[in-house]
């Protein structure tokens, strides 16, 4: 899982232009082999991390790079890969474990499956939603290639396209193929688009640690990881695990399916009003299925008594992110149910002003059946400064409504048949800005081994939402041509 609010909004405009065929020539689709790099640093934090319940630090940070090579097969052909690894840490992951702290209680010789190991013990004196724990699950690095391949008719205006993908994570992976059909109509003025892709992904399914310990351990409180632990009650007073009124989960059965199927379909219509203004509209429908929810999210249930591990003088502080060292252990993890369809439709229009200005424009309206709605309307205004430099200013503003199983945490009742804590299932508004500065040279003079340096472009964008989550990432990107 990569819990992860990653918001980096790519822009592109859309050139139209005509080309003149001849029985005798035919210009390469690609005239030589391209290659794009693009590394970004993403850097977020606030106060409603979903795997401790919807509370707790989001602390994130993100460096990812992308490596996308174009080569022309032939005249018409085109094969494109693109691979891309992103390594991250998360303090608000590391909480799948909170009482992992085997990095700073300087015994490391300790048996890892040793649930009763003196680390925990320690643990016990520091586990809380607002300090980030050591565990396995605080960073990771996400591994992903996509391999695609485009035909070109002879009059250029028929592309058939295929495309394979691999991607993986330590409790994820994701197969995707599809293939796309594109028309041009209008001497190239007008284009129609449509593409399919279908995703059959696997959980291998991590979850906090107290409900699957308590699994291991048959269901005893004395044995394993809660053996040598005190649990202590709402009132802080440490509880008879041989008694009646003793913590168990909400529920023992966790993930019972651990596939998760996405087909999509994308129709697309774009069309040039005039030599300075061009339109475009899509549509896309998604269906998904299998075990949406994330195995690694915790619930907590208003009508269901509190039990905790830690200092007792702290669980009244316990949403406080001056609490430092106790942690209410789980009622249940994240359940939704095993469908759900997604409406997006959008447009883009594109006007160049003069020879200084174009003004670039988005809009989506999205509806899935989990009861989200959702708008986002965004602006891009490259300035051209000079022959080779273009700064583009640009603003994102989102907003949209909750699904229907989302609550804050401990506001979910335990007769609800799914429910979710994670606030990128609530209702927010967001606010983007973001600042670009790109080189072009459309003669490639620069040379880094055989590749002529086309263009590089760099940006910063900034991202808050009112629920208190902010973020920033700073990308920089360049573009090479083959000699």
């Amino acid at each position: 899982m990569r819990k992860i609010i990653i918001i980096v909004v790519l822009f592109t405009s859309f050139m139209g232009f005509s080309q003149t065929t001849s029985t005798e020539y035919k210009k390469r689709v690609l005239e030589t082999a391209e290659v794009d790099i693009i590394t970004s640093f993403y850097a977020q934090d606030g106060n409603n991390a979903s795997v401790t319940g919807g509370i707790g630090t989001e602390e994130l940070t993100d460096f990812a790079t992308s490596f996308t090579v174009s080569i022309p097969l032939n005249d018409d052909e085109v094969l494109t890969i693109d691979a891309t690894i992103s390594a991250y840490t998360s303090a608000s992951s590391s909480n799948l474990d909170p009482f992992d702290v085997s990095g700073a209680s300087g015994d490391d010789d300790d048996d890892d499956d040793d649930k009763s190991s003196n680390i925990y013990n320690t643990a016990a004196d520091v586990a809380s939603p607002w300090v980030e724990s050591s565990g396995a699950s605080k960073g990771d690095v996400w591994k992903s290639i996509n391999i695609s391949y485009s035909h070109s008719s002879d009059d250029r205006n028929t592309i058939l396209g295929a495309n394979a993908s691999v991607a993986s994570e330590y409790d994820y992976t994701s197969i995707g193929f599809g293939g796309s059909f594109t028309k041009l109509f209008n001497e190239k003025n007008t284009e129609f688009g449509i593409k399919a892709n279908i995703y059959l992904d696997s959980w291998s399914p991590a979850y906090p640690t107290e409900l699957d310990s308590y699994l291991e351990s048959n269901q005893n409180l004395n044995n394993g990881f809660f053996e040598s632990l005190d649990i202590l009650d709402k009132n802080g007073n440490i509880i008879d695990k041989n008694g009646t009124a003793v913590w168990s989960p909400f529920k023992t059965t966790l993930v019972d399916d651990e596939s998760r199927n996405t087909y999509s379909i994308s129709l697309s219509f774009s069309q040039i009003l005039s030599k300075r203004s061009q339109i475009s509209i899509f549509f896309d429908l998604v269906q998904q299925n299998g075990w949406l929810a994330n195995p690694m999210q915790r619930v907590y249930f208003s009508d269901r008594d509190n039990y905790y591990i830690g200092n007792a003088s702290s669980i009244p502080n316990y949403t406080s992110s001056t609490n430092k060292d106790v942690f209410q252990l789980a009622d249940d993890i994240e359940r939704l149910p095993d469908s759900r369809l997604k409406l997006p439709i959008g447009a883009r229009f594109n006007q160049y002003i003069n020879e200084f200005v174009t003004l670039r424009t988005y809009y989506r309206y999205y509806y899935d059946d989990w009861g989200i709605t959702s708008h986002t309307a965004n602006i891009e205004l490259p300035i051209k400064i000079s022959d080779n430099f273009t700064l583009y200013p640009s603003y994102r503003y989102y907003t949209q409504t909750a699904a229907d199983y989302f609550a804050p945490f401990e506001q979910h009742v335990s007769t609800e048949e799914f429910y979710t804590s994670d606030y990128d299932l609530s209702e927010f508004n967001s606010n983007q800005f973001g600042l670009g500065l790109s080189y072009t040279d459309i003669f490639a003079k620069r040379h880094v081994w055989k590749l002529g340096l086309k263009s590089v472009d760099l940006k910063y964008d900034y991202y808050e939402r009112n629920t208190g989550l902010n973020a920033g990432i700073i990308s920089l990107g360049f573009k090479f041509v083959m000699d």
